[in-house]
């Protein structure tokens, strides 16, 4: 005999639809779709039975859920299956351009490629060794100017910014985060041509460019971070008797470390791909050049554009190194975002005692 317990249905799950429920929903959405553009439309194509079948699935399972679980239910599933398309829509542009730099690069991702440069190669052959030398001088350059004076506003900033001055240093800082990237190369190519002479084209003017570009990046980063210190962990260092400057060095900037990092990382990750402004003050060359202060020096952004805007009669080789330098460029800032995560971590305040 049945009992009344195993009758009952469960409270806990009644009123719900099963979690197979939205899947099958999905794949009968996605048939429909497919078979709609494969009978009304000309030919299959993805790109169309994605959308179709996006379009069918989103009011069917909200009224599929509406009949079973209420409006309100129904209303958050609709806003969970909105939002997660947005973001798969928002990820088809990085697929795809991993996609094709994998796809073009690959085959020229190999050791002649980062053990030569294009000095004297026409067609076939070469490599980017000298533009992989050139990014990681003009960049590393451009970090060691950018991080010590972005570092040092931030903080003036935060801890003894008032007045007029301090509105002053936070209007030009946001003037700076956008101004246009090819004024910077106008500017660092202007500056060197006062100094040292017109026509002078190197890595450090290149360098120059990059961190105007770079300053304003890290100083707003920092000042957000240094912000968000309790202002307790100051205020117990000076009642210790411990100075500002040593309270900044020895208890702010440690606190919010990890951050500064991430924010650094982020810094470099935007002006290692810049292109314009190392066209005007770095230009070109097909040599390796070590000597940032001397003679124009190659980076792998205008390496890039210098092989797909200026092919030879072979065009598949230039396009082969330009997919090439462009997956490089992906790899080198993927490792840097590595190691900025594993600085941010080693280095983070522990929360425990």
């Amino acid at each position: 005999m049945t009992t009344l317990t195993e009758t009952r249905p469960n409270p806990l799950t009644a009123g719900q639809l099963p979690n197979v429920a939205s899947w099958a929903t999905l794949a009968g959405a996605a048939l429909v779709g497919a078979l709609i553009d494969s009978t009304a439309l000309d030919g299959f194509d993805p790109g169309t039975t994605v959308f179709l079948g996006a379009v069918i699935y989103l009011p069917a399972i909200y009224l599929l859920s509406r009949s079973v679980e209420g409006r309100r239910r129904a209303t958050d599933r609709l806003a969970t299956n909105l939002v997660a398309g947005a973001f798969l829509l928002a990820l088809l542009p990085l697929v795809s351009v991993l996609w094709a730099s994998l796809s073009g690069g690959l085959p020229r991702f190999d050791a002649t490629f980062f053990t030569w440069s294009m000095r004297n190669v026409i067609g076939d052959g070469g490599g980017a060794l000298h533009a992989i030398y050139g990014t990681l001088f003009v960049t590393g350059i451009a970090t060691l100017i950018s991080v010590p004076i972005g570092l040092m506003t931030a903080v003036y900033l935060v801890e003894y910014g008032r007045g007029m001055l301090a509105r002053g240093i936070t209007f030009f800082v946001d003037v700076m985060t956008g101004i246009p990237s090819i004024v910077a190369g106008l500017f660092a190519y202007a500056l060197m041509a006062i100094v040292f002479g017109p026509g002078t084209i190197n890595g450090f003017s290149g360098s120059l460019a990059l961190s105007v570009l770079m300053i304003p990046i890290v100083v707003r980063a920092t000042e957000e971070l240094l912000r968000i210190v309790p202002n307790e962990l100051r205020e117990a260092s000076y009642a210790l008797g411990v100075p500002k400057w040593r309270t900044i060095m020895s208890v702010v900037l440690p606190t919010s470390l990890s951050g500064i990092v991430s924010g650094v990382i982020l810094a470099i990750a935007r002006i290692i791909g810049e292109t314009a402004p190392l066209m005007i003050a770095a230009g070109f060359t097909n040599s390796t050049n070590t000597n940032p202060f001397a003679n124009p020096m190659m980076t792998l952004p205008v390496f890039v554009y210098d092989q797909y805007a200026h092919p030879g009669v072979e065009r598949i080789f230039y396009n082969e190194r330009a997919w090439a330098g462009a997956l490089t460029l992906i790899v080198l800032v993927m490792v840097l975002n590595l190691i900025g995560r594993f600085i941010a971590k080693r280095f983070a305040p522990s929360a425990g005692r």
